[in-house]
């Protein structure tokens, strides 16, 4: 456990305690973190997603294990926007947001390396199906119906002109193009998009720290709850639902690895890109990450 801990869970999330430690000091400032975390989501991270989901093997994945995975994604989701939104009185927008930190785990960014650290590319299949599901449906829903809340006043038209213009869901969709008409991608592109796509996780997490330490740590109700959703509700809702069924055991403990990961930083990225109130949002971030130091190494 130690030795994952320090070998390979630490290392990744050191980009994030970096990034907090030097807004803290005063040597990154937030408007420098909001820039970098922008041309990250919208530059790099789109290729990182294409060869990602242009190069998925479905045949390797146990459909059955993804499909409980995103039930249980869909029932906490549903339950803690109506908490978020209805008992603890957040924004619409905000409330949203909260909901998709429960659900939403840092899968691309944060687990995906670590397991491959820990695993290797073969034994992380099961978290490779995990990260292609939240990277081609689940991320591509938040980024639409978050956009089109923020929005709301804007026409039809004019909505989805801003929604197909969005790096992200482009890279998306030409990745599942190419997946499934089999389109070979030039070498050259591949290869410039490994180049860039290296560089989304580390600069998101390290932008995502220094505008995190802007932020009151303090422990609200609104953080506590949903915190606790994301760290302790999420994990044994997955956990029970894979006892439906037979699969290798892999697949089980590392899909609970997935669940019981921190809450992804795309949740606040999207928050800090639509200028949605993120004061409640950051601390889940990095209550989450920190307290799932611990769960993630046991589990591994």
């Amino acid at each position: 456990m130690l030795d994952v801990l320090t070998n390979d869970i630490l290392p990744v999330f050191s980009m994030l305690a970096l990034g907090f430690l030097l807004g803290r000091a005063g040597k990154v400032h937030r408007a420098e973190a909001t820039a970098v975390n922008r041309i990250a989501f919208l530059v790099l991270q789109p290729a990182l997603i294409f060869p990602l989901v242009n190069g998925l093997d479905w045949s390797a994945f146990r459909l059955d294990a993804i499909a409980l995975y995103a039930c249980c994604q869909a029932i906490l989701f549903a339950s803690a926007f109506f908490v978020a939104y209805r008992l603890l009185r957040r924004d619409m927008v905000e409330a949203w947001l909260l909901a998709m930190a429960t659900i939403f785990v840092n899968t691309l960014l944060y687990i995906w390396p670590i397991s491959f650290l820990i695993y290797g590319e073969k034994a992380a299949t099961a978290v490779t199906g995990i990260v292609a599901w939240d990277a081609t449906v689940t991320f591509a829903f938040f980024i639409v119906t978050t956009d089109l809340l923020v929005n709301r006043a804007s026409s039809p038209m004019q909505s989805l002109r801003r929604v197909a213009a969005n790096p992200v869901l482009i890279a998306i969709a030409l990745g599942v193009l190419g997946n499934v008409a089999t389109l070979p991608t030039p070498a050259p592109v591949l290869t410039a998009m490994e180049f860039a796509g290296a560089g989304a996780a580390p600069l998101t997490l390290f932008a995502l720290g220094v505008i995190l330490s802007g932020h009151s740590l303090m422990p609200t109700p609104t953080v506590i709850t949903i915190s606790s959703l994301k760290l302790l509700v999420f994990p044994a809702l997955v956990w029970a639902a894979l006892q439906v069924g037979q699969r290798p055991e892999d697949w089980n403990s590392l899909l609970l690895l997935c669940a019981a990961g921190p809450s992804g930083a795309m949740a606040f990225s999207l928050g800090v890109l639509h200028g949605v109130r993120t004061d409640q949002l950051a601390p889940v971030i990095i209550w989450t990450s920190t307290l799932s130091l611990f769960s993630l190494a046991f589990l591994a």
